[in-house]
């Protein structure tokens, strides 16, 4: 799943989508072309994430409505999950639900106590066309399961209820980024 000895080492910076972007809140189209310019994409995605210092980015936060993302991830374990995937589908979750402190690129200095399982399993396909399989447990299936989330349309706020959601909107509003 990896472009080169350096995902983002040819890539470009973008601007990040911020929280209130109507491309966060729309469902990412599928991705059907496989050449050049889904390659930069992804490249593109990983040097923005890097810079960014965050461990998962979809292409919508960099304002492309296209069903990709990249992760640098790693597990409970401390095992690193590098790669790609290209019109995913979140096909399993499973495990326990653990509630624990979720954070977005998207929601820059922002994070609030999300609930998500404990294993996800994503299918799709890599910057080439062939077919992928992504399997992470711990904090990793938590960053495949909010990328999946990016690609339709949601960010971890939506998750949130009650007293959680409130708590978050007020700090959103207070933050030098919102609008």
């Amino acid at each position: 799943m990896r472009q080169g000895p350096i995902p983002g080492a040819h890539g470009r910076v973008r601007p990040l989508s911020l929280l209130g972007d109507p491309v966060l809140h729309a469902p990412g189209a599928e991705v059907t072309d496989f050449g050049p310019e889904l390659a930069a994409l992804v490249e593109d995605l990983f040097a923005t994430m890097y810079a960014a210092h965050g461990v998962g980015l979809a292409a919508n936060q960099i304002g492309r409505a296209l069903r990709v993302f990249v992760f640098d991830c790693p597990d409970d374990e401390e095992e690193r999950h590098l790669g790609h995937v290209v019109n995913p589908r979140l096909v399993e979750t499973g495990g326990v639900v653990v509630r624990g402190p979720e954070g977005c690129l998207s929601l820059p200095g922002l994070e609030a106590g999300t609930e998500r399982h404990d294993e996800a399993v994503v299918t799709g396909l890599t910057v080439r066309g062939e077919p992928v399989t992504v399997r992470g447990t711990g904090f990793f299936a938590r960053c495949l399961q909010h990328e999946c989330d990016h690609l339709e349309g949601r960010v971890y706020a939506d998750r949130l209820t009650g007293r959680r959601h409130r708590k978050l909107m007020r700090q959103v509003e207070r933050a030098s980024w919102h609008r």
